[in-house]
């Protein structure tokens, strides 16, 4: 396994530039060493989503199609 030791500043533009040039193995390793990270969800955003998939069952009308909507943006 490759290490990399960076003691530099980077921003966030910078990173990215870096992570694309990373072979396709190599940023699939990076993707799963970010998102394989326990995240903290607040109690408050679950119940926001929570109450977001209740109305768009209860009422699928009120959903807006993608293709469409991206059209007007």
């Amino acid at each position: 396994m490759q290490t990399i030791k960076l003691n530099i500043d980077l921003n966030v533009n910078q990173l990215i530039e870096a992570a694309k040039q990373l072979s396709p193995k190599e940023r699939l390793k990076l993707n799963d060493a970010i998102w394989n990270e326990d995240v903290f969800i607040p109690v408050e955003h679950q119940k926001i989503v929570l109450d977001r998939m209740a109305k768009a069952k209860s009422d699928p009308e009120r959903l807006l199609n993608w293709e469409e909507v991206s059209k007007t943006l």
